[in-house]
């Protein structure tokens, strides 16, 4: 076969059917676009006029009406832009695609405006065919000489067109709507997607009923020109001295009900941050979502290099049990709205906020709903995503007390993007704040800082002197030499110092309540830990670990800190170490957990006779088997195996349990010391519990012989 070029043709009774269909995903979205051409219309207008190629008529007030007519099942809109001739409808409305924005961009780019023109694809004309049966237009061209044109098409390829009788320069477009849409011309409904899509649009926009019986009253001072006077209401007359020493009533006037002003033409986020009050932010706010609950604070973004992006973002105050934390960011176009929560500009995280962002330059596919993929939308998002971390940081800085007070609020936005956005993270690092035991917030380096002061009192500081002394003693009784003693304490204090430089550690609680003993013991030890309640507090802090070397976080109930410990000599260890061994095999043997491990401690205080520790890393696998729903896996180092249970050698109950392990309570003892532990560390099993209760009678009828 011979090779052959040529030209792809397009039949128009192909594809028209699927534009008509298929264009646009949401039906309503005709509103949006017939608006929008409409104030296009009006914006060319404006720049001609700036131009000197037009000039407006006196009192010109730009407007777009939008008539419901529920009777003749019609919708109409109408504007009083530029207008177009018949080569114009020929150009723009008979050749598909062919748009008549970008057209008019080309012709005066060389031309300085401000103005933004929205459409740029040429098709969303063709949106109402999607409810409509036929669609017709009259228009008015602003040219010298020009003659109406009215245009007809029932929705298939084939149109009419004829000089029309429109006396005004614009463009009228009417719906005839075929019955599954009969709903978009009812008044309700039309204030409704118009509030959607047109709230913020730059041109006024009004709605109306056609042939309404609705009026309202007005003041003889509120009268405009183009109202319908239906009567004119007297003022009462005055019937005692009193009434007419009053000041004489204003005359006011029964009129047709006006047509309503759906949009605001100047949105706050257009204007600069400077000229905006606190007042008006939060009107905003409660306007736009509906939300009376006052937002904590909000982030203007103004940028005009490299790319136009306006917009605010709000961090609302979040009811974390009760309601869904997704916010809304509603994106717009030049004042057009596109679309909640596009995730290719916002980045994941900051969907949990609520605000509106403006781009004229985002790259909008041809329906207006979705973005094309282009590199420069994730610049837009990296732009957010720094403007955002910026103003946070800065707070920290400047407004500690108030960063303080938003803390508890914005802590799960600002976690959630650290788990999401590592650029973020990094830039959040030193401003994320962390509530201490003594409700004080610190930022990572401040708990860094923080070192635990190894101070005792009270019984603490006679049990370490007990300790001492047994420690200047050998088994005989005999004084050893203080020098020996001394430098065996060095060498700890240079351990403990190489530990400290290679590892730092931030202890945590996670249930104030649960873990009460614990926290006791820590400030008892002059020691601090941070309140991390949340369940998204555990993948964040293996998050920091990897962000920040040698910083360790560590529950407070993994392990016993050197600085509970009593002060003991090498012998007094050696003795520990053979206790261990003995109680180890008969908590092993009475509580029948062959895996548990049992460690005695000479704890500062005497109170606590035993406590459960389970190691960090054992937790953690524990805490991700539940949150995938995995309970039955058996994983290595979980459950006895991971569980330390920590007996106290100066508390008498152990004691007792020492010396008399073949004695008749002393398997109660065991037990009960072992579920007085768990219950310190986390709620006992049903059954457990029943044993506990059971036992814990049994030891008060012991009490009551």
């Amino acid at each position: 076969m011979a090779t052959k070029q040529g030209s792809l043709s397009i039949n128009s009774e192909n594809i028209f059917p699927i534009i008509k269909k298929w264009l646009y995903s949401d039906h309503d979205i005709f509103y949006r676009e017939l608006v929008s051409n409409g104030c296009d219309a009006v914006t060319k207008l404006k720049k001609l006029d700036v131009m000197g190629e037009y000039s407006l008529p006196e009192g010109y007030k730009a407007r777009i009406d939008v008539i419901a007519d529920p009777d003749k099942k019609t919708l109409t809109f109408k504007d009083n832009g530029l207008g177009m001739t018949a080569d114009e409808v020929e150009e723009y409305i008979n050749q598909i695609a062919f748009s008549g924005a970008t057209d008019f961009i080309e012709k005066y780019k060389d031309k300085s405006s401000s103005d933004q023109i929205i459409g740029h694809f040429g098709l969303g004309f063709y949106s109402a065919f999607m409810v409509a049966d036929e669609v017709h237009i009259d228009t008015l061209s602003y040219k010298d000489g020009a003659k109406a044109v009215h245009w007809e098409c029932d929705g298939g390829t084939e149109f009419s067109m004829e000089e029309g009788d429109r006396a005004e320069v614009g463009t009228t477009i009417t719906l005839f709507l075929n019955e599954d849409c009969l709903e978009f011309c009812n008044e309700y409904k039309a204030r409704e997607v118009l509030k959607k899509y047109c709230s913020f649009m730059p041109t006024e926009i009004y709605l109306s009923k056609a042939d309404t019986k609705e009026t309202q009253i007005v003041k003889e001072s509120e009268l405009l020109s183009d109202d319908q006077v239906i009567e004119e209401i007297q003022p009462e007359k005055k019937d005692d001295a009193a009434d007419s020493e009053k000041k004489e009533e204003e005359k006011k006037f029964k009129i047709k009900k006006r047509p309503e002003l759906i949009n605001e033409t100047h949105p706050l986020w257009t204007k600069h941050p400077n000229e905006c009050t606190k007042e008006e932010y939060q009107e905003f706010y409660r306007k736009v979502f509906h939300d009376y609950k006052e937002p904590l604070f909000w982030i203007h973004l103004n940028m005009d290099y490299p790319f136009n992006l306006k917009g605010i973002l709000y961090f609302p105050k979040i009811n974390m049990e009760y309601e869904s934390i997704e916010g809304t960011i509603k994106l717009y176009n030049n004042q057009v709205f596109i679309a909640d929560n596009i995730k290719e500009v916002i980045p994941e995280f900051l969907l949990l906020l609520k605000g509106v962002i403006d781009c004229p330059d985002l790259p909008l596919n041809v329906s207006r709903s979705a973005l094309q993929n282009d590199g420069f939308v994730k610049k837009i998002a990296e732009y957010i995503t720094k403007k955002v971390a910026d103003k946070l940081a800065g707070m920290c800085k400047t407004e500690k007390e108030e960063y303080d007070k938003y803390w508890d609020d914005i802590a799960p936005f600002i976690k959630y993007g650290c788990l999401k956005d590592d650029k973020f993270c990094e830039k959040m690092n030193d401003y994320i704040l962390f509530k201490n035991l003594d409700g004080k917030y610190l930022t990572l380096p401040e708990c860094l800082e923080t070192k635990p002061i190894d101070t005792e009192n009270g019984d603490a500081e006679k049990a370490d002197g007990e300790a001492s002394e047994g420690a200047a003693r050998d088994e005989n009784g005999e004084k050893v030499e203080a020098e020996v003693v001394k430098d065996d304490a060095e060498a700890d204090g240079e351990e403990n110092a190489e530990d400290e430089k290679k590892e730092k550690i931030v202890y945590y609680v996670t249930d104030e309540q649960q873990q009460s003993q614990y926290i006791n013991m820590f400030k008892a030890a002059k020691m601090d830990a941070v309140i991390l309640t949340h369940s998204i507090d555990q993948p964040f802090i293996s998050q920091l670990e990897s962000k920040n070397e040698g910083v360790k976080f560590m529950r407070i109930d993994a392990d016993v800190t050197d600085a509970m410990k009593a002060k003991t000599s090498k012998k007094a260890e050696k003795e520990l170490e053979e206790q261990t061994e003995t109680l180890g095999k008969l908590f092993q043997k009475v509580l029948k957990k062959e895996k548990l491990t049992v460690k005695v401690e000479k704890l500062k205080n005497k109170k606590v006779s035993s406590m459960i520790t389970l190691s960090e890393e054992s937790r953690r696998m524990a805490d991700m088997m539940k949150m995938y729903s995995m309970p039955g896996m058996s994983m290595p180092g979980m459950g006895d195996e991971g569980e330390t249970l920590i007996l106290n050698a100066n508390h008498p109950l152990v004691q007792y349990v020492t010396e008399n392990q073949e004695g008749e309570n002393a398997k109660l003892i065991c037990e009960q010391l072992y579920d007085l532990a768990k219950l310190q560390n986390a709620p006992l099993g049903a059954e457990e519990m029943a044993r506990f209760i059971a036992r814990s009678n049994d030891v008060m009828m012991l009490l009551a012989k």
